[in-house]
């Protein structure tokens, strides 16, 4: 059997991120993945998040992964409010100082692997972790099954589960609770060879429904209709999708059609689960929390909880201070809350509502969040991540 300092479940963002930085440290980190890498870094059906708060975006570069994201990404001062017929622009610089940067989640994986493997550290693909053994022991045994089918175990002294939100590790936590909530609507969904609607996203509530016009690249458009959670796809053939985009849009930005690479339906829901570590077995990201995408949070929280729990880890092996590990549920959970704080103000801010009473209410703080400074400042500090990633920069050492 082979030890090991740390066995991470799940090569995400946050599994990723969390192996490179100890690897920068010295900490051997192994990574069990049970996908290909060519699946993991090419297949369509992964090119999901895009928006990275500043600080996300600090962290990546300071941990010296950021190199392609900043030649390629592209920098936003703001977003978009379109209603009514018109576009209110958010400057985020303006408001509080600070912007975003548009950069691809598919594209963040690639790089995170290439820069992993490339300073030595090890990423298993096609190994499926299938079990957690002697949890409650210092050294917790990860069981997993090879390509060929034969099992293997690493003794670890730390596991970390981050395999996404069909997580099979997060049971492993004794007494856990879930925190859920489930939205009225979903998301359809569309990647398309077309130029996006804007320059920057363009978020757009309209009697018919909510629409988001986002971008991967210049060439690239996201965008997303809400829809009632019972439609099927087969009911949305292109046409259909490209017309009410534009209708819900409203006039306020031109669109330009172009072939579909994808087309998904997404359930709108949020939960979190408590608590996020048991002994020397510790829950990062999407296994551990979810919340709608309105707010553009997922994928900066994966990353805060990676810096978190590499903090914590280096303070275990360098001083031999377990107290930031045995606090890792709190210090987490306090942005983790404030994101799903923001993703509900958003969502209900922007999506219809069936309730006539509270689809007024909603119109109403639409219009005064157009007029009033301090509620732009609120979406402003929390969109670029003032209370989430910007926290934890100064955490990450700069890499050469």
């Amino acid at each position: 059997m082979r030890r090991i300092q740390v066995g991470i479940v799940g090569a995400g963002p946050a599994g990723l991120l969390l192996a490179h930085l100890l690897r920068q440290e010295g900490v051997e980190a192994v990574v069990l993945e049970a996908k290909s890498r060519e699946y993991l870094e090419t297949s369509p059906h992964r090119i999901r998040a895009g928006v990275l708060e500043h600080g996300a975006k600090e962290i990546l570069r300071r941990a010296g992964v950021g190199d392609r994201m900043l030649a390629r990404g592209l920098g936003h001062k703001g977003i978009y409010l379109g209603f009514d017929g018109q576009l209110l622009h958010l400057d985020f610089e303006t408001l509080v100082g600070k912007g975003i940067w548009v950069y691809g989640q598919q594209y963040l994986v690639q790089d995170l692997i290439r820069h992993h493997l490339g300073v030595g550290g090890e990423v298993l693909f096609e190994h499926e972790a299938v079990d957690l053994e002697d949890l409650h022991t210092p050294n917790p045994t990860l069981v997993y099954r090879t390509p060929e089918g034969r099992i293997g175990r690493l003794r670890c002294e730390f596991v970390v589960a981050a395999d996404g939100s069909h997580s099979s590790f997060r049971r492993f936590i004794p007494g856990q609770r879930v925190h859920e909530k489930v939205y009225p609507f979903a998301w359809l969904g569309i990647l398309a060879e077309a130029p996006p609607a804007a320059e920057e996203l363009i978020y757009a509530s309209h009697p018919q429904g909510f629409a988001l016009f986002s971008m991967r690249s210049p060439s690239l458009s996201r965008n997303y209709l809400q829809v009632d959670p019972r439609e099927r796809l087969e009911d949305w053939p292109e046409e259909r999708i490209w017309e009410e985009l534009n209708l819900r849009l409203g006039g306020a930005a031109e669109i330009r059609p172009g072939p579909l690479l994808e087309k998904s339906l997404t359930p709108m829901r949020a939960w979190v689960v408590e608590p996020l570590h048991s002994g020397r077995f510790f829950v990062m990201g999407d296994a551990g929390h979810v919340v709608p995408p309105t707010g553009a949070k997922g994928l900066n929280l994966a990353l805060c909880d990676a810096a978190v729990l590499y903090r914590a880890m280096c303070a275990f092996y360098k001083e031999g201070e377990a107290h930031l590990l045995d606090r890792y549920t709190q210090d987490v959970l306090r942005h983790v809350w404030q994101a799903e704080l923001f993703s509900y103000w958003m969502t209900t801010l922007l999506h219809t509502l069936r309730d006539p009473f509270e689809e007024r209410l909603r119109v109403a703080k639409l219009r005064h969040l157009a007029e009033s400074p301090l509620l732009q400042g609120f979406l402003a500090e929390n969109y670029v991540g003032l209370h989430t990633t910007v926290r934890y920069v100064d955490l990450i050492p700069v890499q050469p």
